[in-house]
């Protein structure tokens, strides 16, 4: 019998429907952290990492992200194994147009013909028949933006892939997919301390589009000096604050925290229940950090 997510941790968060058929909890699991140092190979220590799985689902995570070239191919086995055959409703995105050829590497790759020899190799190791959310990892500068889409759209058609997402796109990404396939999902860069995608995320509300937003925790002096002064002061982590932000930011905001830690996990499923006073909430909105890319 599957387990009551209402009632576990996650699920004080509330819920997001994702094309109208997909409900889950609003505080999913990112799981590239559970392969190797440098995104590569196996983790050190696997049984830990199928705890944390695990773990994320006991806590009512249904949400999962992953990808193909997280190890590569190691999150998606990894998952599999700790989770398969999905019992507890988890809904399982993965995402296509990244290969690897060592550590810390990335290269993009995003035709047609890898998207369709890709999508084999996810099926397989996340053992489903259909997989539940398929993201463009990346749009490759060699292909065709809408290439790659129609290339989706036609696993879609073959009923290999439920929905379609976009990852690390712009406004204008965006507003081409849509007229090519729905689009249930946005994943770009976003914290408390890089707002760059604010007005992505702003079109994402207006059309109910999911917004999954990585590298979710406050970094930088200035933020974190505004999001640790509220910590300090409910005696919780800044982890915690910068996800409860999050949360109050978009009703269509889904974080997707990582780690390879049931501790860490734990903590920022706490998240899901942290309300921040109205007051706090302004105090947050009232800083304005500077850029990634222009912080010491």
């Amino acid at each position: 019998m599957a387990t009551d997510t209402a009632i576990l941790p996650a699920a004080a968060a509330g819920t997001i429907t994702l094309g109208g058929d997909l409900t889950v909890n609003r505080l999913g699991y990112g799981a590239m952290r559970i392969t190797g140092p440098g995104i590569w190979g196996p983790p050190a220590d696997k049984a830990a990492a199928l705890a944390t799985l695990r773990r994320a689902v006991d806590l009512g995570i249904n949400f999962i992200d992953t990808a193909d070239s997280y190890g590569p191919d190691v999150s998606e086995e990894l998952i599999a194994e700790a989770l398969a055959p999905y019992s507890h409703g988890e809904v399982i995105a993965t995402k296509v147009g990244w290969v690897r050829y060592g550590p810390g590497v990335w290269a993009h790759n995003a035709s047609p013909a890898h998207i369709a020899e890709a999508v084999e190799g996810s099926l397989k190791r996340l053992r489903v028949e259909r997989i539940d959310v398929y993201q463009l990892h990346h749009p490759d500068p060699a292909v065709s933006f809408d290439a790659s889409l129609e290339a989706i759209v036609k696993l879609k058609e073959a009923g290999k892939v439920r929905h379609v997402g976009l990852s690390n796109v712009t406004l204008e990404h965006i507003k081409r997919a849509q007229k090519i396939v729905p689009i249930v999902s946005v994943q770009n860069r976003y914290s408390f301390s890089d707002r760059e995608w604010d007005y992505v995320l702003d079109y994402c509300q207006q059309q109910g589009i999911a917004f999954l937003p990585w590298g979710p925790m406050a970094q930088g002096k200035q933020a974190n000096e505004a999001v640790s002064k509220i910590a300090q002061t409910r005696e919780t982590s800044t982890a915690v604050v910068s996800l409860a932000w999050l949360l109050r930011r978009s009703p269509i905001m889904l974080p997707i925290p990582g780690t390879g830690s049931v501790k860490h996990l734990e903590e920022n499923v706490s998240a899901a229940a942290f309300k921040l006073s109205d007051e706090e909430f302004a105090a947050l909105n009232a800083v304005v950090p500077k850029p990634y890319w222009l912080r010491a």
